[in-house]
């Protein structure tokens, strides 16, 4: 088969179309191409109801005796059990809801950080381990634990655009306390193999903490599967609205120190859920999980699968028809004679997302961008949060490159559109 031929399989196999349909904003936007979805992903109706629904019918405090009080303990206990089962988790109560993935990780590596100082006195384990490639919220915060007698070591990207777990093996030893990475990384889509980095941090004593923000919307979760104790992700960029969501392993949190007021219990997840959040997002969140529970059930409608199987289903599909997406991206890009950061290899396609990261030449990446808009395509310029991955690729910080992200909603004909535009601004610079 051909690569057109493979791109029309890959688009024919899955209902874009249909899809495309349930997005308010893609109705509304007319002919707009969104790609900068890697900064937020739009919400398919039946979460904007989730949301209208809980804001008219319940919109008070949880905790009370009085219907709508239970509704909303309801809506959060039914999102707890939803997000559960998009992760794989072992149960409910390793879900904790609240802002963002940043606040999460700011919660966990203070928490930590307590433990490396307590422990420091018997010899304890001080080590963490980050990457060049991660986003910097997932690298600055651990950095910030070296007061309180943290130290590190740097798992660098290799120049094929990706991390690789036999590069982390000799890092790790019985002074490794955690292992701090991405599932895949915002800026230029590679995926780590997680799984492998459980297997060697928890065969040393260490624990993993993965930022799983970017890889949400394009692939199945599995924290079981990939061994690791605390997982982050954003709902804004999973077709949900702003919230965020740490899974942890019911026992690590258990034994993470956290600041809470006496009255909450010392239990997963109350005691990681500090303050009030944004009850109406939470059922925004459990919205976004039944909706892409429910790709996976359209596929097979005449089968009764779990909840579960179907988010694997759907998921799936969302994985196969992305890969089309990035593979036409890739060419698109290479026509163009574009410098592509990451992987850029289309037989190792499996290690991406397609969310790509770019640069034209010596072209401005702020007017690349700019006259994309014009053109009605939204895409992204800057460091993308990451300086040490901008040095690693020695872009400056102040011009950064260029981001074209797509998720499962885009189409092979908006990435040729993008392909069209692109060329037309490169003719009329050169």
């Amino acid at each position: 088969m051909t690569e057109p031929q493979q791109n029309r399989a890959d688009a024919a196999a899955f209902p874009v179309e249909a899809i495309r349909r349930q997005f308010p904003a893609l109705q509304r936007a007319g002919d707009f191409v969104f790609m900068d979805n890697a900064a937020g992903a739009q919400i398919p109706q039946s979460v904007l109801d989730a949301v209208t629904g809980h804001l008219v019918a319940f919109n008070v405090q949880r905790g009370g005796r009085y219907p709508q009080s239970v509704r909303v303990d309801e809506a959060i206990a039914a999102a707890r059990e939803s997000v559960a089962l998009l992760v794989n988790a072992r149960r409910p109560e390793e879900i904790c809801f609240g802002m963002n993935a940043t606040s999460f990780i700011r919660l966990v590596s203070l928490g930590i950080g307590q433990t490396i100082a307590a422990g420091l006195k018997d010899g304890g384990r001080a080590e963490i381990i980050v990457t060049d490639m991660d986003h910097d919220a997932n690298i600055a915060t651990w950095l910030a634990l070296e007061p309180l007698g943290a130290t590190f070591k740097w798992w660098r990207m290799r120049e094929d655009g990706n991390l690789h777990a036999e590069d982390l093996a000799p890092l790790v030893s019985d002074r490794t306390r955690l292992v701090a990475c991405t599932v895949t990384a915002h800026a230029i889509g590679s995926i780590v193999d997680v799984a492998r980095v459980g297997q060697i941090a928890h065969a040393a004593g260490a624990e993993v903490f993965l930022d799983c923000v970017h890889y949400g919307p394009h692939g199945l979760i599995d924290v079981q599967a990939w061994g690791c104790d605390y997982l982050v992700c954003s709902g804004y960029k999973n077709f949900s609205p702003h919230m965020g969501f740490l899974w942890g392993r019911y026992e690590a949190l258990k034994r993470l120190p956290t600041f809470r007021e006496d009255f909450i219990p010392d239990e997963p997840p109350y005691k990681v859920e500090a303050g009030t959040f944004i009850y109406e997002n939470v059922s925004g969140m459990d919205a976004a999980v039944r909706y892409l529970e429910s790709i996976g059930r359209g596929l097979a409608p005449s089968n009764n699968h779990s909840r579960r199987e179907n988010i694997v289903a759907g998921m799936g599909a969302i994985r196969a028809y992305e890969t089309g997406l990035a593979r036409e991206m890739l060419r698109v890009l290479e026509r163009c004679g574009a410098t592509i950061y990451g992987v850029s290899e289309e037989a190792r396609l499996a290690e991406r997302v397609p969310t790509f990261c770019f640069n034209i030449g010596t072209l401005s990446p702020k007017a690349v961008v700019e006259e994309m808009a014009a053109r009605g395509i939204g895409i992204r310029d800057g460091h993308m949060y990451a300086p040490r991955l901008m040095n690693r690729l020695e872009l400056s910080m102040d011009s950064g490159a260029i981001r074209a992200s797509l998720v499962h909603y885009n189409t092979v004909e908006e990435v040729r559109r993008f392909g069209a535009a692109l060329e037309e601004i490169i003719a009329a610079h050169s």
